[in-house]
């Protein structure tokens, strides 16, 4: 894709981008009286660190900045990144691509939070996966397993054979075997905002999210579900009210 149309694939998508972590699993009842499991997430404070745009990077995209770390820990360049920002240095930081329409919506050192959404949005939350450390077949890929007659020895577990042997005389690639299991990113799609606390920054949402406790996840507006657009604008009476706690 040539550098002039490098935004093309964004335009007339929902960029709707937040960070946060994942705090636990609880349940919420219903007025009937119906169980839902939920996890509790901590969605923001997200600074916006820095805006990317065509002219300068040669694409569109916003970077925010999550979860506040010691200024000691951080290198003298990226700690001269945040400052920029005129913010302080963050843990988890991510960069997100969007169409320069959206992105216009956005001022450096902006906070966003669990204010931007609602009961009832659909949202895709990525993490990374509880690590499982080596595992068998069985588990890592639900593999049956040898039928444990009282003819098999010492083949209960095995994965079988691999390959034929001078043709194709290889193991072929994505063949299922034994190996690492977990720790790796994981978007569980279309989970819906069971319920919103802007003044904590906590949103519950339907179902489980990938992760352990603490760990850090992404948020953005469901590719499958529907989630009504709205502007990450500052509203004229929240401006104030943050100029004047400044």
């Amino acid at each position: 894709m040539s550098r002039k149309n490098s935004n093309a694939r964004y335009e007339g998508k929902t960029n709707f981008r937040l960070l946060g972590k994942k705090l636990g699993m609880t349940q919420i009842f219903t007025e009937s009286g119906d169980v839902i499991p939920v996890t509790a997430l901590q969605v923001g404070p997200c600074v916006v660190i820095q805006k990317k745009t065509e002219s300068k990077e040669g694409y569109s995209a916003v970077q925010l900045g999550f979860a506040d770390r010691k200024a000691q820990n951080v290198t003298k360049p990226q700690a001269g990144h945040f400052k920029a920002a005129n913010t302080t240095a963050k843990r988890f930081v991510r960069e997100f691509r969007m169409d320069p329409t959206t992105l216009n919506e956005f001022e450096v050192g902006q906070v966003l939070g669990a204010e931007l959404l609602k009961v009832g949005d659909s949202i895709d939350v990525a993490g990374v996966s509880i690590g499982k450390g080596f595992a068998g077949v069985m588990k890592r890929h639900n593999f049956a397993g040898k039928d444990a007659a009282h003819g098999t020895h010492e083949f209960f577990i095995h994965g079988g054979s691999i390959g034929n042997r001078s043709i194709p005389g290889r193991v072929f690639k994505n063949k299922k075997m034994p190996g690492h299991m977990g720790a790796e990113e994981v978007t569980v799609q279309n989970l819906t905002v069971a319920g919103v606390d802007p003044a904590q920054n906590i949103v519950l949402v339907k179902g489980a999210v990938p992760g352990s406790k603490n760990g850090y996840i992404t948020l953005k507006a469901s590719e499958k579900g529907n989630f009504e657009k709205r502007s990450f604008k500052v509203a004229p009476a929240a401006a104030a009210e943050e100029a004047k706690a400044e």
